[in-house]
Order: structure tokens, then C-alpha cells, then sequence
């Protein structure tokens, strides 16, 4: 969700009372315990009191809180033993009791333990790193462990260290073995190609073991050298966990780091990006930004290591989110090598370099555009679809407060793209929104108005007040015709809130993913220091967010958690990925409120959609672009589901072969050829959803 959404929908809602601990403001990065507590109890009762469950401080909570801190330090449970939680169990019931009185001792208690420990794997490793591996063993390790037990004692612990090593290690020996069979092939380079490929090389001059030992001594000093207020910070952030998957706390020193992290796709690379087991995880690319251009970065893709221009690669295995994304910004026109696990690929992806150039993307880069194609239907006529590609729904809110007439908006740009559509005679409409990751309230709700003649579009609901219906009541309505709203699971936000009511008014049909991403929720930003002044403190004190209130259809359904189903499925890569508010821990559940009453815009809506299914399916099933397209699916499917691999190393380099060769034969038919004969990703589903909106319009 875009920070001038979040800004455009704070409602903060002010306490003092129950604050009564005074503290001295604070010098430099100096937090004394009465600093530290006010922190905490600011942070406990704004959660408590104004957070969307309305959850109380309880043992309950207590319980949650408990779990989330310690997934939150060990997710890969490669730290903590079976022993230690019982040692820290006696506060299991009296965590939140504790944050009351601004006690936050379990959270430096538990911290000692993770960085004693941290620092004990880093000796073993240094030790066992001496030591040849054998990799013709049978044995396995298990990447995702965020659902197994935990050690039970300190030599059940070592030997999930002696596989993790051992994995770390085979990993950087395959991903030489795929750099020098790649080499084999192409033994010439031009010289631009050989300076681009320079960070990759230096890569390769350390063995995989000094790669290995040199993560865990950057992962080592970062651990050893938070302070307290960083962890403090960690611990009000599970908190915040608990109560909701978008709600967080920034300490003091990280709110730079936010705003970095929330403006990460302005710049840079152009990819928002997110801590995933150890992994710099892509999810989401910014349209018209470098990445994006490129081609190679796709959503899912895990970055380990980080190279700037003719420098050393750094491992950002276990790096930090905030640390990594410094790693990956960088000036304009300057190169950036990624070393990534490529998603479609699974858990047992073998480890690519790409090198992307940095640059600014320029606002118009992200404005939605539009196209018009011509195509013929199944009765022979030939006809013209116009396609929008709206990235999000964005709005100059400063422009906007100024009182400026000509603010920036997308609806203004979607208007003017529909008015060359009708010059241009087109007989039905895309929206294509399958990277619309959302963004402004009013913009979901005026974009809606230029489809409809008027009603309502979104029900929202904040605890302890009444529901509120937004409607479009301006009585415009810029088109009027056959309309395809194209989403995805990235669907997400104010993208699920026009799709939405374009389906409950039966104004238009829902074609894509299974389903939208599930983001129904509204999100406040509250800085911490503003409830100081109550009580006469100044100091720098953190923010955090939280989810406020939750959108409803006009059906009444709400958006929270399962999305909005599409009327006509269409396979796609995103789809058969755990992507959306489901998978997300703690998220809010679904909801349901009364309906209200909408418009339905096109008769015989329910028979319609039947007839453009099975239309679309035997289309689908006869495409050979889509067959190829369906073999990397199962290719995906086959390796995603992975939980664990084998550490025998020609086991692993037959699966990467095997893998290569299923890709490479998808690839000769799912790749065409531009007139200039480079090559071109197609996009099956843009040209299914193209088609099923020219069969909607033969059946006018």
C-alpha cells in the first residue's frame, strides 16, 4: 500500500491517560529505562485501545506475544533449544501485565540468549569450515523450518548447525558449477559483458566455505551491536505482529529506514522487497522501473548476495531488510549485481547473477497507459479492445490539500485514455490491474464513478462506529460498454476495492487469478513522541502502524483474507504461489456485514459469464503459447512444495539439470520474436483476457 494512501487515511486517536511514567529526555542515542518504559507502555495501549480487533492486554495475548518474539529472533529455530523456551517460560502469561508497568526485561533476557548463541554457531562454524565436507552422503536438510520443533538439547542444535553449514557450502559449489558450465559455452565475452560480469568474478575467487564464515561475521557484529533501544524495538515490533501482519513499530532509529523501505520502488532498482526466512524476498516490481525493464527480476526471486560496480559481493543471507535495501539502492547509472534464486524455480533453485543499472523512475513511468488492439472473434468480425495498465491508484494528495484544480491523479489519466477510445471507436475494455498493489481511498472510489452512473461503491467499518458507504454521486459515467478487470493475487487494497464493485454491480466481469491479494484493511501511522507532550516529555520515541478499520462490499462481503474470486480463471505463475493475506500470520479473518443496495448494469450477467467460460477454456486448452506456458507451471509446482534437499551434490546438480532442460524447452515456445528478431516475453494472459473481452462484446 502506497505511504500517500496511509497519510490520506490517518485518523489518530489521542490518550494520555495511565501515562504517568516521567522520564529525562534523552541525549544522542541515549534511552535510560524510563525511557525505554514510556516507550513501551505508549506502544502497549495504543495497540490495545485503538488497533482494529480491540484486544486486550490479556494472557492470551501474552501467550502470542511469547511465540511471535522468539520466531521473530530464530524463524529457521536454529538457535533456541526445547530447553531454553523452558527456561523463559516462566513469563509466558505475564508478558502483557509486564508491558503495563513499562517492563520489557523478557524481551534483553531472551536477546542475551539469542546473541550468546548466535555467537556460539559462529565459532562452530569456524571450526567445522576447516573440515572437507563429504557430498556423497545420503543426507538432507530441511530449508523451511518456521513449522518444525526446535532442538531439544545443545547436540541436537549442533546437528542442525553441521547441515545447515553443509548446505550454505554445496550451495555456492553448485552455483560455480553452473557459472563455469555457462563459460564452457560462451568462452568469448565481449568486453562490456566482461566488466559487467566483474562482481560475479570476485565472487568466485572465494571458496564457498570463506563466503560462508564471511555472512555469519557480518550476521555475528550486527546481532552483538544492537542496543537497547533496537531491542526494544524488535519486541514491540512482534507485538504489533500479534495484533496484525501490517501493523509494526519503528524504533527511533529505523524510522529513516521506513521511509526508506516504504519509497524503495521510487528509486533504485524499482522493487518493493520483504525479509522471508533469511531471504531478501522481490514482491513486487515497479512498472517502467529498471528491474521491471529488464526482465529478469520476477516476484519471488530471493537475492543472497548484494555487488556494487566492480566491488566484492556481500551474503545478505540473515541480513537485516533495511541493511540489504542500503546494499541494493545506490546512485543513479550505477550498476548493481544480484546473485538470486530465481522463485519459479523452488526451494532447490540453484543461484543466478543478474546486473541491473540503477536509475530514477520518472513519475510518468507509473501513470496508467493505454493501448488498443485489434483482434478476431470467433464469428470472423474483427474488433477493437482498448487496454489500461493501471499500476496503482495514485493522487498528489499535497496538490490536492493546496487547493491545485489539476492535482495528479489516476483517474484524470484513466478519463482521458477512455475519451481517446471512444475517438478511437473501441468495442469493449481492460483494466488491466494485475500489478496494482493499491493506493488511494478516493481515487478507488472516483475511478469506480467512471464506469458507473452512480451508487455505491465501499462500505467501510472502524469498531465502536457506525458504517460509513462511500458512493461515486457525481451522475458521470465516462464509458459505458463491455468492461474485463484483469487481477491477480498482487491485486491487492484499493484494486480489490474497484474490482469489487465493478462485480457487485455486474458492470463488468473478473477475469485473472484465482483470487486477489485480500488486503481489506485500513492502516494508521502514529508517531509515538506526539503523546509525550501530555505528560511534559520530549524525545524521539518511534511510530508505528496498525490496521484502523475494514473494508466491506456492497454485497456485504468483505475483502479481508480470501479477496475477490475471478468469473473466468486464467493459469498464471502468480496463482500457484502463496501469495496474499491468507499466508500472512495473524492476519485479520473474514467478515461480513449487511449489503447494500447497487445497480446491475448488464442483463443476463450470470448466463453470460457461462458462455465467455467456456469460450475462454477451449481457447485456453488449444493455445500452444499456453500450453508451453502450463509446463512451466508444473515445472513450478513440482519444485515449490520442496521442503527439503539433498546435500549429496550430484543428486542436487541432476534436479538443477533436469529443472534447466524443462525451463529451456517452456521457454523456445513461450518466448516470441520482436521484428528485429531480439526476443520478446509474451503475456498469455493479457491476450486471453484481450479475447474474452471482444467475445463479451459480440454478445451485445
Amino acid at each position: 500500500m502506497s505511504r500517500k494512501f496511509l497519510q490520506l487515511l490517518l485518523a489518530f486517536v489521542l490518550f494520555a491517560a495511565g501515562l504517568t511514567v516521567s522520564a529525562a529526555p534523552a541525549k544522542g542515542n541515549e534511552y535510560g529505562d524510563k525511557e525505554l518504559a514510556l516507550i513501551t507502555r505508549i506502544m502497549a495501549q495504543l495497540l490495545s485501545r485503538n488497533h482494529y480487533r480491540q484486544q486486550a492486554l490479556d494472557a492470551g495475548l501474552s501467550k502470542q506475544l511469547f511465540d511471535e518474539y522468539l520466531d521473530e529472533l530464530d524463524p529457521a529455530k536454529i538457535y533456541f533449544t526445547e530447553e531454553d523456551v523452558a527456561k523463559f517460560s516462566a513469563d509466558r502469561d505475564l508478558l502483557c501485565r509486564q508491558l503495563q508497568s513499562g517492563d520489557s526485561s523478557f524481551a534483553f533476557k531472551v536477546y542475551d540468549c539469542f546473541r550468546t548463541r548466535n555467537g556460539e554457531f559462529r565459532a562452530f562454524a569456524e571450526k567445522r569450515l576447516k573440515e572437507p565436507f563429504d557430498f556423497t552422503l545420503d543426507e538432507s536438510f530441511m530449508l523451511d523450518r518456521t513449522k518444525a520443533p526446535r532442538a531439544k538439547d545443545r547436540a541436537e542444535l549442533e546437528k542442525l548447525w553441521y547441515l545447515r553449514l553443509k548446505n550454505d557450502v554445496l550451495a555456492y559449489r553448485l552455483m560455480n558449477r553452473v557459472q563455469e558450465e555457462e563459460r564452457a559455452k560462451q568462452p568469448e565475452k565481449a568486453s562490456g559483458e566482461e566488466r559487467e560480469n566483474a562482481a560475479a568474478a570476485k565472487w568466485e575467487i572465494r571458496n564457498p566455505a570463506e563466503k560462508v564464515l564471511s555472512r555469519l561475521r557480518d550476521i555475528n557484529n550486527d546481532i552483538q551491536q544492537k542496543d537497547r533501544v533496537d531491542i526494544l524495538g524488535i519486541y514491540l515490533n512482534s507485538l504489533a505482529q500479534v495484533y496484525g501482519p501490517h501493523s509494526n513499530f519503528y524504533p527511533p532509529k529505523q524510522e529513516e529506514d521506513f521511509e526508506m523501505s516504504m519509497n524503495l520502488s521510487l528509486s533504485g532498482i524499482g522493487a518493493t522487497l520483504s525479509s522471508d526466512g533469511g531471504y531478501i524476498k522481490i514482491v513486487a516490481l515497479t512498472p517502467g522501473g529498471p528491474a521491471a525493464r529488464d526482465g529478469r527480476l520476477k516476484v519471488e526471486d530471493r537475492i543472497i548476495a548484494v555487488a556494487q560496480e566492480n566491488g566484492e559481493p556481500v551474503d545478505v543471507i540473515d541480513m537485516p531488510l533495511t541493511k540489504a535495501v542500503r546494499l541494493i539502492r545506490g546512485p543513479e547509472k550505477t550498476k548493481v549485481t544480484l546473485t538470486i534464486l530465481p522463485g519459479e524455480k523452488g526451494r532447490s533453485a540453484v543461484p543466478e547473477t543478474v546486473t541491473i543499472t540503477r536509475d530514477k523512475i520518472v513519475l510518468v513511468d507509473s501513470e496508467a497507459k493505454g493501448e488498443v488492439r485489434t483482434v478476431k472473434g470467433a464469428d470472423g468480425v474483427e474488433r477493437r479492445v482498448g487496454i489500461i495498465n493501471l499500476p496503482g491508484f495514485y493522487m498528489d494528495f499535497d496538490a490536492a490539500m493546496k487547493g491545485d484544480p489539476n492535482f495528479k491523479s489516476c483517474t484524470r489519466d484513466v478519463r482521458r485514455i477512455l475519451e481517446d477510445f471512444r475517438k478511437q471507436k473501441v468495442d469493449a475494455v481492460v483494466m488491466d490491474l494485475r500489478r496494482n498493489g493499491g493506493g488511494s481511498l478516493p481515487e478507488a472510489i472516483t475511478l469506480t464513478g467512471l464506469f458507473i452512473p452512480s451508487g455505491p461503491v465501499v462500505q467501510i467499518r472502524s469498531p465502536n462506529k457506525p458504517i460509513q458507504v462511500k458512493e461515486d454521486d457525481d451522475g458521470d459515467q465516462a464509458y459505458a460498454g463491455p468492461l474485463v478487470v484483469l487481477t491477480s493475487k498482487l491485486s491487492a487494497s484499493a484494486a480489490e476495492i474497484f474490482t469489487a464493485a465493478i462485480r457487485d454491480s455486474e458492470r463488468g466481469i473478473v477475469v485473472g487469478d484465482s483470487r486477489t491479494f485480500g488486503k481489506g484493511t485500513v492502516l494508521d501511522v502514529v508517531p509515538l513522541d506526539r503523546y509525550l507532550k501530555f505528560i511534559g516529555e520530549e524525545f524521539q520515541a518511534g511510530s508505528a502502524t496498525y490496521e484502523t478499520a475494514m473494508f466491506f462490499r456492497t454485497s456485504g462481503g468483505s475483502v479481508q483474507q480470501l479477496g475477490i474470486a475471478s468469473d473466468i480463471r486464467l493459469p498464471s505463475l502468480t496463482d500457484q504461489m502463496e501469495i496474499g493475506e491468507m499466508f500472512m500470520n495473524n492476519h485479520l479473518p473474514w467478515d461480513s456485514v449487511k449489503p447494500v443496495k447497487s445497480g446491475s448494469y448488464t442483463p443476463d450477467f450470470a448466463a453470460k459469464v457461462e458462455k465467455l467460460r467456456a469460450a475462454s477454456q477451449a481457447r485456453v486448452a488449444a493455445d500452444p503459447e499456453y500450453s508451453a506456458f502450463r509446463k512451466k507451471l508444473e515445472m513450478y509446482n513440482k519444485y515449490k512444495d520442496k521442503k527439503s534437499v539433498s546435500l549429496n551434490e550430484e543428486v542436487r546438480w541432476k534436479e538443477y539439470k533436469e529443472e534447466k532442460q524443462l525451463q529451456d524447452e517452456a521457454e523456445k515456445i513461450y518466448l516470441d520474436r520482436t521484428a528485429d528478431g531480439k526476443k520478446k516475453n509474451s503475456d498469455p494472459v493479457l491476450d486471453e483476457a484481450v479475447n474474452i473481452a471482444s467475445d463479451f462484446a459480440a454478445l451485445k
